[in-house]
């Protein structure tokens, strides 16, 4: 399969997406990264050359991809800049993507949500579209739930390759809600888990088979149950 990922900025990818666009790539799926804006409002710790900064970061975070398309739209704009979504239609058209993932369109960020709206725009009836999580899951009601406990550690160095945004703060927050989010699906107890909405519609109703497995149940509760009958 293709699989499709935009971001809004050059960490957003690494920090929302990571888990399960590596589960897709040890699965022997393409893996094809998009970067739409230039990142040049990041919260600092560099100030000069940040977009090529930010760029060289990103190249070498999702270096075990695809090479990730960037496509420089101007940071913190996005929800002005209309053009850009012949550039994501573009995309989609050349991937022909089995699945598309970005953003939630309940996302804090306007970037995010700007994006969010122009690839649901953009992909029609060419492609589901799933939407990543939130910081700290504020305002998202998750549908899907990946296990990502086996690549947690890669996550967090990926994120980390973003040495220009102070990166620490995204590690904690990461982690704090990706076991937050493995807890809710009733995984297992040291496990990760990155989750995901999908809103139904024709011609794509049920995507099951396009997805990787839920975290294994753990048997904690059902056996706890039991002891009730």
């Amino acid at each position: 399969m293709n699989i499709l990922a935009f971001g809004a900025h050059p960490d957003d990818i690494e920090i929302y997406m990571f888990g399960l666009l590596k589960v897709y790539l040890d699965r022997g799926n393409n893996v094809f990264p998009v970067v739409v804006t230039d990142g040049s409002l990041g919260t600092v710790l560099i100030k000069e050359n940040l977009k090529k900064i930010r760029e060289k970061e990103a190249r070498k975070s999702l270096s075990i991809f695809n090479p990730p398309t960037f496509l420089n739209s101007k940071d913190g704009s996005l929800s002005s800049d209309i053009k850009v979504i012949k550039k994501i239609k573009d995309i989609i058209l050349k991937v022909k993507p089995d699945l598309i993932i970005t953003h939630s369109p309940l996302d804090y960020h306007p970037d995010h949500r700007a994006l969010s709206k122009y690839v649901k725009e953009a992909s029609g009836f060419t492609s589901p579209v799933i939407y990543a999580d939130t910081l700290m899951g504020v305002n998202f009601n998750p549908t899907i739930f990946i296990d990502i406990s086996d690549h947690i550690e890669e996550k967090i160095v990926a994120i980390m390759n973003h040495q220009s945004q102070n990166p620490e703060k995204f590690v904690h927050a990461t982690k704090l809600l990706n076991k937050f989010r493995a807890a809710q699906c009733n995984g297992n107890v040291n496990g990760y888990a990155e989750s995901y909405f999908f809103e139904k519609y024709f011609p794509f109703s049920d995507i099951k088979d396009l997805l990787p497995p839920s975290p294994k149940t753990n048997k904690y509760y059902k056996n706890k149950a039991k002891s009730f009958l």
